[in-house]
């Protein structure tokens, strides 16, 4: 048993169709907004995520700057996945960009882990949005931490918001007081997912699909990456 699936999204972003391209179709400007790290070397796509690798993808169409689409191989029980971009300009310096993410999902437990796809989709084509109209034409080094393992959802989402002075029912343009995130405000809020705009930073936290709380950071300048498994560990839960 298993499901096919494809997930569409659109935006129009104030970015050039080049612009757009090098955030869809380079490793620097998907590991800018995407999990983890990316490159693409030739026809392969590679994505670093912890401490290990994605299994790649193969380039299926470059028609630069209009579309960009790869997918991963086919596994023995029939798991993969295919992501799609389409880019068309407009007047005045803006661009519409369409996404398709499709593939099977393989097992019983298919609709779980769809679940978890769709939120994470939407959350990753987000952060694609955020940074185009906010830090269009720069490259972010990505930040990957994991936190331990959580038994109640619920409870460390409230002792997240808790941490960054947000209140318990966040929504898009509240304000982060935290040390660990100056000047930051809610961006993106859904059930499985936290993003943060800072002047230089795209931060997002997430429901990692294997039990963890995930930060995928985007940091476009200096600050430190050894902050972040620290932060998540602090938001361990003392009475699990």
């Amino acid at each position: 048993m298993g499901r096919d699936f494809e997930m569409r999204l659109d935006a129009q972003v104030p970015a050039t169709p080049e612009q757009v391209w090098d955030a869809v179709a380079t490793g620097p400007g998907i590991s800018s907004w995407f999990v983890g790290r990316t490159e693409i070397d030739g026809a392969t796509v590679r994505t670093s995520f912890g401490d290990g690798w994605i299994p790649p993808g193969v380039v299926t169409a470059a028609d630069a700057p209009r579309r960009f689409a790869y997918r991963s191989d086919t596994a023995e029980d029939g798991r993969f996945v295919a992501y799609e971009y389409l880019v068309e300009g407009r007047a005045g310096a803006a661009t519409v960009l369409r996404t398709v993410t499709s593939g099977f999902l393989p097992g019983d437990d298919w609709a779980d882990e769809f679940e978890a796809m769709r939120y994470g989709t939407e959350a990753f084509f987000h952060t694609l949005t955020d940074y185009l109209r906010w830090f269009p034409g720069r490259f972010a080094t990505p930040v990957t931490a994991f936190g331990p393992p959580v038994a109640d959802w619920p409870r460390t989402w409230q002792r997240l918001f808790a941490a960054l002075g947000l209140g318990p029912a966040p929504r898009p343009g509240d304000p982060v007081r935290a040390a660990v995130i100056p000047d930051g405000v809610v961006s993106f809020v859904n059930p499985h997912t936290l993003a943060v705009r800072a002047p230089d930073a795209l931060y997002r936290f997430q429901r990692g699909f294997h039990g963890s709380l995930v930060a995928g950071h985007a940091l476009f300048s200096a600050a430190d990456p050894g902050t972040w498994p620290g932060f998540l560990d602090s938001l361990a839960d003392p009475t699990a």
